[in-house]
C-alpha cells in the first residue's frame, strides 16, 4: 500500500469538499437556465419515488409499530397508556418519519445514481456529452435533485401517516387503547413548530441524497472496480451527512421556536 503524507490527504480532502460545493451550487443554478429537461425529472421522480415507495410503507409501519410497543411498557409503569397517541405521534412526525425515510431512499437511490453515472464516465459517455453541447451537470445531475427533493417531501408524509397507523393498531389490538382516543391525542399534541420541522428536513434529506450519489458517480475512476468504490462510499457519505444535518437543523428549529 502507498503511504501518503498527511498534507496531501488533506489537500484531497479540501478539495473533494470544494468539487461537490460547485457540483450542489451549478445543479440549483441551472433550474434558472433553459432548457430544463422535465422528462427526465418525471422519468427521475418516478425511479425514485415511487420505486422507493414499497420500502417506505414497510419501514412506516414497523417503526410506527414498534415505537408504540416499546413505549406503551413504559406507560403503562406510570398509568398514562393514554398518552401512546401523542408520543408515536411526535416522535414520527419530527424525527422518525424524515430521518428513516432519508437513510432508506438514500440506500436505494444514492447507490443507484453513483453506479449509473460512474458507468458513464468510465464508459466515455458524458464525455460524448460535452463533446455533443450538452451541460452533463443540466442533464444528469439537475434533474435527479429536482426529483429526490420533491419525492422525498411526498414520501415523509407517507411514511409519518403509516408509521401513526402502525402505532395504532398495535395500541388498539395489543393494549385496548381506544381508536378514537389516540388518533384524537396524535392530532391534538401536534404543533406547527413540529409539522414544520418535519417537513423541512425532507427537503434538506434529498439534496443531499441527490448531491452526493451525482458527486461520488461523476468523479467514478478506475473502471468497475472505481464505480464500485463510487457506490459504496455514495451511500456511506449520504447516511453520515442527513444523520449531522438532522442533529444540527433540530437543534437549529429547537433554538428558533424555543423548545423547552
Amino acid at each position: 500500500m502507498e503511504l501518503i503524507s498527511p498534507t496531501e490527504i488533506a489537500k484531497e480532502k479540501i478539495e473533494a469538499v470544494q468539487d461537490f460545493s460547485v457540483l450542489a451550487g451549478r445543479s440549483v443554478a441551472n433550474l434558472f437556465r433553459y432548457p430544463r429537461y422535465f422528462a427526465d425529472m418525471m422519468q427521475q421522480a418516478d425511479l425514485i419515488g415511487v420505486g422507493s415507495l414499497p420500502i417506505v410503507v414497510l419501514t412506516g409501519l414497523s417503526i410506527g409499530a414498534e415505537l408504540a410497543l416499546n413505549s406503551a411498557n413504559t406507560l403503562q409503569r406510570f398509568g398514562s397508556l393514554s398518552l401512546i397517541g401523542q408520543l408515536v405521534s411526535v416522535g414520527m412526525v419530527r424525527e422518525l418519519g424524515p430521518i428513516i425515510t432519508g437513510l432508506m431512499v438514500a440506500g436505494r437511490n444514492s447507490s443507484g445514481m453513483a453506479s449509473e453515472l460512474g458507468s458513464m464516465v468510465v464508459t466515455e459517455q458524458i464525455d460524448a456529452m460535452r463533446a455533443l453541447g450538452t451541460d452533463p451537470l443540466k442533464k444528469l445531475v439537475t434533474p435527479r435533485v429536482v426529483s429526490t427533493v420533491f419525492m422525498l417531501f411526498f414520501l415523509t408524509i407517507i411514511s409519518d401517516l403509516l408509521g401513526l397507523f402502525g402505532g395504532s393498531l398495535i395500541s388498539t389490538f395489543l393494549f385496548r387503547v381506544d381508536w378514537r382516543q389516540y388518533w384524537n391525542s396524535a392530532y391534538q399534541i401536534l404543533m406547527f413548530q413540529d409539522v414544520i420541522m418535519g417537513l423541512l428536513k425532507p427537503v434538506l434529506f434529498g439534496f443531499i441524497i441527490a448531491t452526493v450519489g451525482c458527486y461520488y458517480g461523476v468523479s467514478a475512476r478506475g473502471g468497475t472496480q472505481g464505480v464500485g468504490r463510487a457506490t459504496t462510499q455514495a451511500v456511506v457519505a449520504s447516511s453520515v451527512l442527513i444523520l449531522l444535518v438532522d442533529l444540527l437543523t433540530t437543534k437549529f428549529l429547537m433554538a428558533i421556536f424555543s423548545y423547552r
